[in-house]
């Protein structure tokens, strides 16, 4: 069940780690963006944004007209889930109020100095991880999965 925080969180990472395996799935055949949506369950409009910032990071390549879709511009293996976030995401994980507290209190002049310190060592963990998963360990799981 998916919880009302993660619900207005981004779902591009998901959307593009998807996209990236299904072209992996493919094994090179260049695939159009009304297939992606139909796998991903999405509009066809959503796929083209997200294919143009795997794009603009060289995970895939299109080519248009008849005939013409999306590959994968590097091996999966080669294709961690870092690149994928760095390349859909923007900002930071976690982000900080648009207004600084009121520095006359004791906890409101240090607290956003002191929780993103430790804010930034999560950040970096979970970088430190994602760089360890790559497109072809997602296919090989889904692979597994089918078979189940």
């Amino acid at each position: 069940m998916v919880s009302d925080k993660m619900a207005k969180s981004s779902s591009r990472l998901v959307v593009a780690v998807h996209v990236l395996t299904l072209l992996a799935h493919e094994e090179g055949r260049a695939l159009t963006s009304d297939y992606i949506a139909g796998s991903v369950n999405t509009n066809p409009v959503v796929i083209r944004r997200v294919l143009g910032l795997l794009a603009k990071a060289g995970l895939v390549r299109s080519v248009e007209g008849a005939g013409g879709g999306t590959t994968l511009a590097r091996r999966v293996d080669e294709i961690t889930l870092a690149e994928v976030f760095q390349a859909v995401e923007r900002g930071e994980l976690f982000g900080v109020p648009r207004k600084d507290p009121n520095p006359m209190c004791p906890v409101g002049r240090c607290v956003q100095t002191i929780v993103g310190g430790h804010l930034a060592r999560v950040e970096e963990a979970i970088e430190r991880n994602m760089e360890e998963i790559s497109i072809a360990d997602i296919l090989t799981e889904v692979r597994a999965a089918g078979r189940s």
